[in-house]
């Protein structure tokens, strides 16, 4: 069980019956009466967001959520993403509304984890950063010092991103795949 004193961003929650994440929260001390927390869901089966505030104190389950560890193998226009169980070498096929915008972060031969619920495959764990390559970027300008100046930069797997203006197209980038935030030369 968790405490609302145990919330954080990421924090997998079992409410109402089905697997939350918790996206936001905010401890609230008013003046008057007692504290509480206000946070925003994301439903991990069907992708709703709802925004619930709970009492300070209150207690939430666990979710029943079984981790996988598989490889990513490629992408299928029939099949839809392919995964390999590592333990029993089984595939695994999700469908592009599964596997959302982590697919701007997957390489073949991969390794991630895949989250089921109740035997059903309803998303994907995937690393805190990603190595990737830029395919299409504008020159930057000489003489164009400006502090902090960006442009965008379009990478192997299709996520356009905002990089400083001394990256050019064939640089490995190192991607945060929670913000999708340039992070630095890939080394």
């Amino acid at each position: 069980m968790y405490s609302t004193s145990d919330f954080r961003r990421g924090l997998r929650i079992q409410f109402k019956g089905e697997p939350y994440l918790i996206v936001e929260f905010q401890h609230v001390k008013p003046g008057k009466g007692g504290a509480f927390v206000r946070t925003k869901l994301k439903n991990l089966v069907n992708g709703r967001v709802l925004e619930e505030t709970f009492r300070s104190g209150e207690k939430v389950e666990k979710p029943d959520l079984e981790e996988k560890n598989v490889q990513y193998l490629y992408f299928d226009v029939k099949d839809g993403y392919v995964f390999m169980d590592e333990n029993s070498y089984e595939q695994v096929h999700l469908t592009a509304e599964q596997v959302g915008d982590s697919r701007y972060y997957l390489l073949e031969n991969m390794s991630l984890v895949l989250n089921v619920y109740q035997g059903r495959p309803i998303g994907l764990d995937l690393p805190t950063t990603v190595n990737l390559e830029v395919m299409k970027s504008d020159p930057g300008i000489k003489g164009d010092t400006a502090t902090g100046a960006t442009k965008p930069a379009t990478m192997a797997t299709g996520l356009v991103i905002q990089v400083p203006l001394f990256i050019n197209e064939g640089d490995v980038l190192k991607v945060d795949t929670r913000t999708g935030e340039y992070l630095e030369r890939a080394k």
